[in-house]
């Protein structure tokens, strides 16, 4: 059975050889392609991977970079029935393809199958604290997405109408797990490793407004509007607790704003304001172990309340139409 890796690249000049190699070198005696699906690069990502045997699509206007668009392009141009995707910053780990492949063939109702993501930098606080607990990240067993790629069967991406979904700048693997669950297929993550991530760098705050600027905090907002009318529109408002969290934002939002337009005293009002504020900080920073920490996480959710609308109310293109690309290489 041949498998497609698909690597999503966006300005990768420092990994993407590398990434490359452990594709490659992943694939072995298993036939198949590398497919690197490049959603606009500006740098010498382009470049560096013509010098490997890989098929290489670029987007080309108007088609415009986003998180869902990379696996759907890669998507397009492969032909595997096996499906691997990952980040033009990862290791593939040499072993995981035929562990993988041996357990999609023993459970035909598996549509895909990943295992641990391991992290080899990053400064990203939040981040840190939160795959220390009982995240996705982390968990064995069946799962409802497959945070950061792994092996997916052709069969069921088809049933499922496509990859990913090019209109999302975020939560493009929950969107691709709750369709695939939808039409009664399963996913699972093994006890292993299944990459070398090597991610962010940047500290929390320079994060936050990077994902603000590329729109990638919208993508919680986009994946409502995509879902609307849905069967399973309902079961995916309770699978997103942090849908609750931003409703409670806009709550603590609207409470504010009336004390401040109908309260007759201005200077009790604002001060009640700021004592909600600081109290809500407070409180936060108890539970996160640290005034840094709690300051940051109310701030997030702020960013993440205030994008939650601009991504919902964002035009939608069809999912599923073909991308506008060029294929620049070929071992075809």
């Amino acid at each position: 059975m041949a498998v497609s890796i698909i690597i999503k690249t966006l300005n990768e000049e420092k990994r993407i050889a590398a990434t490359i190699e452990s594709a490659l070198t992943a694939l072995g005696d298993v036939p198949g392609e590398v497919v690197v699906a490049d959603s606009g690069s500006s740098d010498r990502t382009i470049e560096i991977a013509s010098h490997y045997p890989v098929v290489i699509a670029q987007i080309v206007p108007p088609a415009r970079p986003s998180c869902g668009i990379g696996p759907q392009l890669g998507f397009q141009h492969s032909r595997g029935d096996y499906l691997c995707l990952l980040d033009g910053d990862m290791l593939l780990d040499p072993g995981f393809l035929d562990e993988a492949i041996r357990f999609l063939e023993k459970n035909p109702g598996a549509a895909g199958v990943t295992g641990h993501v391991e992290e080899m930098q990053t400064a990203n606080l939040e981040y840190a604290r939160r795959v220390q607990r009982n995240a996705p990240e982390n968990r064995i067993g069946p799962l409802d997405r497959m945070n950061g790629g792994g092996l997916y069967r052709r069969s069921a991406i088809e049933q499922a109408g496509y990859l990913s979904d090019r209109n999302l700048h975020g939560y493009e693997e929950f969107d691709l797990g709750i369709r695939l669950r939808g039409a009664g297929w399963q996913l699972h993550r093994l006890d292993r490793r299944f990459v070398q991530h090597f991610g962010h760098t940047l500290n929390s705050y320079k994060l936050l407004m990077r994902r603000w600027k590329n729109k990638y905090l919208h993508g919680i907002g986009e994946l409502l509007r995509a879902s609307l009318g849905k069967p399973y529109f309902f079961q995916l408002l309770r699978e997103l607790p942090e849908l609750r969290l931003w409703g409670a934002v806009y709550l603590w939002w609207g409470f504010s704003l009336a004390l401040l337009l109908f309260l007759p005293n201005k200077g009790l009002a604002l001060g009640l304001v700021l004592a909600l504020l600081v109290g809500i900080v407070a409180l936060m920073s108890w539970r996160k172990g640290g005034l840094g920490m709690g300051l940051y996480t109310v701030v997030a959710w702020f960013f993440h309340a205030a994008a939650l609308p601009a991504g919902f109310l964002r035009r939608r293109l069809e999912p599923d139409a073909p991308i506008e690309s060029r294929v620049i290489g070929s071992t075809r």
